[in-house]
């Protein structure tokens, strides 16, 4: 038998007056934050919610996040992190499909009114039977650092601080993240107990973390997202560490809490990398922060081979590259830090997982081919959400087809040459053309919309759509761009929008995007 929340509990146990959590200079240790979240279990299981019921939570990288990710998981009650990001009507779709029975949801501010949307989409949900707002205990002045975290939430009110953490077994669906392809709108990826616990413990296979060596994270990748999630949350606090939090990225905030906290482990996205090189300057004390780093961790696009020297310039130290997708809870192949890293490589597959290039048929492909990569091993979902079709065609005797394209080096490093789908991946993001088209196509002045990923320094790639009017209709690029921002996460919406009067196609009709792009990148040159 196996739950997640493990990961919490044997660290409160071992380390009950070790610090867990650091944000904005609020220190809670791992026996306040394992109270804290048995409090949130107590209040689910007291709303009716039982063992297998799907909880959806939208939480930025604070505190509550821990402790009610972990409160859910106590309960037996699955996770359904929310991209905080999400506009009414995406909200209202996940809560919809996911099934949630129960909504967590951050209060927010003006810059971004969680509360505000996820009560609206809330109220598109119909199935969701009831929402919680909370605004954070950094703000909610709950009193000293010794003091109860969730005191001053009245929903806790009252709640016992233990809890009988529900049973649940290694198979049993422990967290839904959603993710899509190119066609149709976000699949929940059904990830498991066994799945989230084994790759957690992975990581810190792979970075020789420990108890012993008490690192000290800087959590800045969002924690809704599956590489925060396990790599930096679930990994650190199977180990011990202290997780210092960061909700909002900001490279010379991040530096200030390299310092501040003595940051041992850092995983960030390329153009993380690319902003602390940015925000260098002789105020801060590099050799400092390079003291104390002991790993850094990058994934969620390629690295360009620029920063990736620069940076162990700088600090000292190769920053490791890896793979991984929603489906493989993620990490599914990573740089051999024994080997050091490869430019341009993703890397080869991490303990117990297996990796394969297969053609269309599942064959594999000749040696030095290029195929698509399939990965199989403790790290693959049970499936999609109520999607037995999709699963079956991404699921084959416990191989998963990734839909990226890759070659094989004679060290068995693996490359990534091409996406097998139009997947566009912005700042880290992965962000679904057919979702964009499918928005615009519902405003009364499009007829027809393709969207591509084009080449961004600083993003990675930068969404552009292409645009066919209904005859006579009469709207400018900007306005058509600032419609979609309101409907879209702002990582989402096209900021580039061209009105053209045909799109390349097949002889069935179907739109070359290969075509489109390589016109773009031929005007750009």
């Amino acid at each position: 038998m196996l739950n997640l929340s493990v990961v919490l509990e044997d660290s409160a146990r071992r380390y009950p007056d070790r610090t867990a959590l650091v944000c904005a200079g609020r220190r809670l240790s791992y026996r306040q934050v394992d109270e804290w979240s048995n409090a949130i279990a107590n209040l689910l299981a007291s709303r009716g919610v039982t063992p297998g019921a799907r909880v959806a939570l939208s939480c930025p990288n604070i505190p509550e996040f821990v402790a009610m990710y972990h409160g859910i998981l106590k309960a037996g009650a699955v996770v359904v992190p929310l991209n905080i990001m999400l506009k009414p009507q995406e909200i209202a779709y996940h809560l919809n499909d996911s099934g949630a029975e129960v909504y967590l949801c951050f209060e927010g501010d003006e810059a971004l009114p969680t509360g505000d949307y996820g009560r609206a989409g809330f109220a598109d949900a119909h199935g969701c039977r009831e929402m919680f707002t909370f605004a954070g205990i950094l703000s909610a002045g709950t009193g000293s650092a010794d003091g109860d975290p969730g005191a001053a939430w009245a929903p806790l009110e009252g709640m016992p601080r233990t809890f009988a953490t529900s049973v649940r077994s290694p198979e049993d669906t422990a967290v839904i993240l959603y993710t899509s392809g190119t066609t149709g709108r976000p699949k929940g990826a059904e990830l498991t107990h066994a799945n989230m616990t084994l790759n957690a413990l992975t990581a810190n296979r792979l970075f020789d973390s420990n108890a012993i060596r008490h690192d000290t994270y800087l959590l800045t990748l969002p924690l809704f997202h599956s590489f925060g999630q396990t790599v930096m949350m679930n990994a650190g606090l199977a180990t011990g560490a202290t997780l210092v939090l960061l909700p909002r990225f900001e490279a010379r905030a991040a530096l200030d809490l390299m310092l501040a906290e003595e940051i041992s482990v850092f995983a960030g996205v390329p153009t993380m990398y690319w902003s602390l090189l940015g925000a260098l300057d002789e105020t801060v004390d590099v050799a400092r922060i390079a003291d104390n780093l002991r790993v850094a961790i990058s994934g969620g696009a390629a690295l360009p081979e620029e920063i990736l020297s620069d940076f162990a310039d700088r600090f000292g130290i190769p920053v490791l590259e890896g793979y991984g997708l929603s489906e493989s809870s993620p990490l599914a192949l990573f740089v051999d830090p024994q080997r050091g890293p490869r430019p341009g490589s993703i890397g080869v597959p991490v303990w117990g997982i297996e990796a394969r290039l297969v053609d269309a048929d599942w064959d594999d492909v000749p040696e030095g081919g290029v195929g698509e990569l399939a990965i199989r091993g403790h790290n693959v979902m049970k499936g999609y959400l109520n999607r037995l079709d999709a699963t079956a065609e991404v699921l084959r005797d416990g191989w998963f087809r990734t839909g990226d394209l890759a070659r094989r080096d004679e060290d068995g490093y693996y490359f990534i040459v091409d996406r097998a789908k139009d997947l566009i991946v912005r700042g880290g993001y992965n962000v679904y053309p057919r979702e964009i088209e499918e928005l615009l196509l519902t405003h009364p002045a499009v007829s027809l919309a393709a969207v591509i990923g084009t080449p961004d320094e600083r993003h990675g790639e930068e969404i552009a759509a292409f645009v066919i009017l209904e005859p006579g209709a009469q709207i400018g690029a900007d306005a058509l761009s600032e419609w979609c921002k309101e409907r879209l996460a702002a990582y989402k919406y096209p900021r580039s929008i061209e009105f053209v009067t045909t799109l390349p196609m097949t002889a069935t009709g179907k739109i070359l995007k290969r075509e489109l792009t390589a016109a773009r990148q031929a005007v750009a040159s």
